[in-house]
Parts: C-alpha cells; structure tokens; sequence
C-alpha cells in the first residue's frame, strides 16, 4: 500500500505536466488516504478544478494516467461538481498540492 506522503511528492511532480496538458487549476487529495484509513483496495479520491473543462475522453484519459503513475486505482471528482451536502465535507478535508 502506498503511502500519503509518496502519493503527494509524486503528485507535485506531475503537477506542471497536468497543468500543461488537461489545463489543471488546483488539485487534492481527500477520503481514505487522508483519513488514514485506506485498505489494500481503496481507490485514490482526487478533487480537481481546470482552467478549461476536459472533454470526457480526456477526463478518463487523465484518471487513467494518474492510476497508471501512482500505481493505484484513482477517482477523479471534479470540484464544481461536487453536491452541497457532501462537498462541504470534502472541502474540509482536501490536501490540495
């Protein structure tokens, strides 16, 4: 199981690159891997806002690069598209990059 602090060094790293290519504006981690409490098979929740909103071929496109990059299954969420309810909780939770 990968770590928290591996994830987020290897994120900053690819930072420039998703800003260039998928025109990312700001980028978080939250659920499981913040909590601490991530199991063999949980998935890596990642908040994400563009400059630009990605088609869906390139918003899958950029869901399957970073599961390929970190070598775990990641779930993108875009931030505004987040609902009321459970965003206010993913918002307090979020480690943006």
């Amino acid at each position: 199981m990968k770590k928290i602090e591996e994830i987020k060094k290897t994120l900053i790293k690819l930072k420039p690159f998703l800003k260039e290519k998928y025109k990312v504006k700001e980028i978080g981690i939250f659920g499981s891997y913040v909590k601490n409490k991530q199991k063999k098979r949980s998935d890596l929740d990642i908040l994400v806002e563009f400059d630009e909103v990605p088609s869906l071929i390139e918003f899958i496109e950029m869901e399957n690069f970073l599961s390929d990059k970190l070598k775990i299954k990641v779930d993108l969420v875009i931030k505004r598209a987040l609902k009321p309810h459970i965003g206010k909780v993913i918002l307090k939770e979020v480690i943006y990059l």
